[in-house]
């Protein structure tokens, strides 16, 4: 889906961000990456934590571009989002993150002991990449 049609679609709107906004968004993704790296933590709940920054780092791109969700979904539409801002850089790891969600999902609402060690300790490497890039991106 293009930028175009996720505004068409009213799943995005025009937003205006604030260095304040941006800088508690990256506290929020500290905080998750350190909580996910907690090894006596289940790998779910490590997943799920490493997943939320995962979003919230996509959001913080979101908004330092100008746009926010805005209907349900939001998560999904994210990586949407992140597909479609930067098709060539992030369109593959859109669709891994938007992966991470459903399997999330899962570990959230329908069962537990869904995720391997392997997988959580690849999805934190994968978030601290995308942090660095996203930290460039807004020059923190």
């Amino acid at each position: 889906m293009s930028l175009n049609s996720l505004l068409k679609s009213g799943k995005l709107r025009r937003h205006k961000t604030s260095s304040r906004e941006i800088l508690d968004l990256f506290e929020v993704v500290r905080r998750d990456l350190k909580d996910a790296s907690i090894k006596s933590l289940s790998a779910d709940r490590r997943f799920a934590t490493a997943y939320n920054a995962a979003l919230q780092l996509t959001m913080i791109l979101m908004h330092a571009k100008g746009y926010r969700t805005a209907s349900q979904g939001h998560h999904k539409t994210s990586f949407e989002f992140l597909a479609a801002v930067e098709k060539k850089r992030f369109e593959k790891l859109a669709r891994y993150f938007d992966l991470c969600r459903k399997k999330r999902n899962i570990t959230d609402y329908d069962r537990a002991q869904v995720v391997s060690t392997r997988e959580v300790e690849e999805l934190i490497e994968d978030v601290k990449g995308f942090y660095d890039d996203v930290a460039k991106f807004v020059k923190i």
